[in-house]
């Protein structure tokens, strides 16, 4: 069974409205759509296939605001849900967004999620440095979130009983300025900043996996080093 990768950003409490939430959106679909061209093309999320390829949307801020304004992409008055997916039905290609934000009730956590392809080729053109730091950096500029990860199910395992989000360095790790200053790393590591908002931790030029032992040491190394600064915490709601 092949390891499967996702990215995820998170963030507490903020209460935004529609209008916000839709600008957000609109930056972040924009973004991603220069990371890689599976990117480039979006549709509704339903429980119907059929259905689903005939919901395809321009992903901008009136599209957003419309969406928001719907029902059943509201969590009552606490904040906006929306599924969106690329439209490829076949493991090997395309992808899939979820994304919750808006909310500000107590124990809220907002986030956007990113599912990649399973299978190759599409893993193997999709799950490359250059293309994930580009998809956290644009999850981070959109949406400004506290702590953002990609990994894969089994890295994530291997590094975190719970895996609870904000606790555990993945491939790809974001963190923003207000949790602290990202110290020095040893290579293969990369440290990069994302504009003022923060930082991006790379632990590795080629896949990160979760079933190669090197690897999982070089996470724990890693993460006990950021650990000490205080930077790995649950995201609070």
């Amino acid at each position: 069974m092949r390891e499967t990768y996702y990215a995820g950003a998170y963030w507490g409490r903020r209460q935004e409205s529609a209008e916000e939430c839709a600008q957000r959106a609109e930056t972040f679909f924009r973004l991603l759509a220069g990371c890689h061209p599976t990117y480039a093309r979006w549709y509704e999320k339903t429980k119907s296939t059929k259905k689903g390829l005939q919901l395809g949307f321009d992903p901008t801020r009136d599209t957003f605001v419309r969406f928001f304004g719907k029902k059943k992409y509201q969590n009552g008055t606490d904040g906006f849900y929306f599924g969106a997916w690329t439209g490829h039905e076949e493991e090997d290609q395309g992808g899939a967004v979820t994304l919750f934000c808006g909310a500000h009730g107590e124990g809220s956590s907002n986030h956007v999620l990113l599912y990649f392809p399973v299978e190759e080729p599409g893993s193997e053109k999709v799950l490359t440095t250059p293309v994930l730091a580009g998809v956290m950096r644009a999850m981070a500029l959109a949406w400004e979130p506290d702590w953002g990860v990609i990994v894969s199910g089994d890295f994530r395992d291997g590094l975190s009983e719970q895996g609870s989000a904000g606790t555990f360095v993945g491939w790809v790790t974001y963190f923003s300025r207000q949790r602290g200053e990202v110290p020095a790393l040893a290579e293969p590591v990369r440290v990069e900043p994302v504009e003022e908002k923060g930082t991006l931790v790379i632990l590795t030029p080629e896949r990160l996996s979760g079933r190669i032992p090197e690897h999982l040491a070089l996470g724990r190394r890693v993460q006990q080093s950021i650990e000490t600064r205080g930077l790995l915490r649950r995201i609070a709601g």
